[in-house]
């Protein structure tokens, strides 16, 4: 397919190209040549502050209708449209738009832990305010497309973390979570934050803390690239990535179920598609950092739960352009420079960490 389409530097290029319009292989191995050291720095401290806090801490009997309330309670809160869209269950949470009134979330629920389908919907919200924002006169033109996926994934990846799993999110909905599931009036906001926020490696990526999550796309990533140069053969993909999970994330893998083969996306031949997420964290952080920057009151705002402003500048600065500019051309106008790894990094240490970058 690449020799197809053409390229100018790694065949890689022609396959990221599809789902990041203008994304090299050697910018991309660049930028996660910057973040790959700083989660390590970041890591080994985050890992000593979240042993103290129970792995168990949050799970109860949470029944799946009080779940669907306080889902569908959030995801209005934050600003989706549910006279325009819905919620539903799948295996797989995703998001998917079938016209300008219908776009569809959707999640899995686990009775024992209520924060796989919360998190999940925040996630898929994110992706559906953007898909809302869209100018619905242009549907089905690059005018009302979106961008790329490195954006969309930034617009999930923004509400679910920057947004939803701040201290200040869990203190404003408090009572609203004790009063879906009442035997978490055990609990603190402070207590919920700090569980939410824990940091423990894991072999599947969607399942992935803050911190790791980047580690499980860079490995991706650059087995992607060596299929693409002829580097490594399918048939070693296994064993070297059980090779390598073990020294970025410590863990020993030992059924493929948890290494190659837990996503679809190389079973149905998207290579190139992975560092978009990765892409996301990083213009996430880009985008809340110059949000902050243009409204001084933003943090107040999210702390009350108010996000009608921060989603209007989303709406401005991101949904209504569709794809008028290519991505880096949109986080140029949206933030005043293109995508960097720095403001993810100095938010991983700030938040994990404690201290400066």
């Amino acid at each position: 397919m690449a020799d197809y389409w053409g390229y100018q530097e790694s065949r890689y290029d022609a396959l990221a190209d599809e789902y990041e319009p203008g994304a090299r292989a050697s910018q991309l191995r660049e930028l996660f040549a910057e973040l790959r050291p700083a989660i390590g720095s970041v890591l080994g401290p985050a890992l000593e502050r979240s042993a103290a806090i129970p792995p168990d801490l949050m799970q109860g009997n949470f029944p799946v209708a009080a779940q669907q309330a306080l889902n569908r309670e959030v995801a209005e809160a934050i600003g989706f449209n549910f006279e325009a869209g819905r919620i539903d269950t799948t295996t797989h949470p995703f998001a998917t738009t079938l016209g300008p009134a219908d776009c569809r979330l959707t999640t899995r629920y686990n009775e024992q832990n209520f924060t796989q389908s919360f998190f999940g919907i925040l996630h898929e919200a994110g992706h559906g305010m953007y898909e809302q924002g869209l100018p619905q006169e242009h549907y089905g033109t690059p005018l009302g497309s979106a961008a790329s996926l490195g954006i969309h994934e930034s617009q999930s990846r923004l509400w679910e973390n920057h947004v939803g799993r701040s201290p200040a999110f869990w203190e404003h909905w408090h009572p609203a979570v004790c009063r879906h599931f009442p035997e978490l009036k055990r609990l603190t906001a402070a207590q919920m934050a700090m569980a939410v926020n824990r940091v423990a490696p894991s072999f599947i990526r969607v399942e992935a803390d803050q911190v790791t999550y980047d580690l499980h796309i860079i490995l991706r990533f650059e087995i992607e690239l060596k299929l693409m140069e002829d580097q490594v053969e399918v048939a070693d993909v296994p064993a070297y990535w059980n090779e390598q999970f073990e020294k970025m994330l410590g863990r020993k893998v030992t059924k493929d179920s948890d290494g190659c083969l837990q996503d679809i996306h190389w079973s149905q031949g998207t290579i190139g598609y992975f560092p978009t997420y990765t892409l996301g964290n990083l213009n996430a952080a880009q985008l809340m950092r110059r949000a902050a920057l243009d409204n001084p009151a933003l943090e107040a705002e999210l702390a009350r739960g108010q996000y009608q402003n921060l989603l209007h500048w989303l709406r401005e600065k991101i949904h209504r352009q569709g794809q008028r500019w290519k991505p880096q051309e949109l986080m140029q106008r949206a933030t005043g420079e293109a995508t960097r790894s720095s403001y993810h990094i100095e938010y991983l240490r700030r938040k994990f960490v404690g201290g400066p970058s």
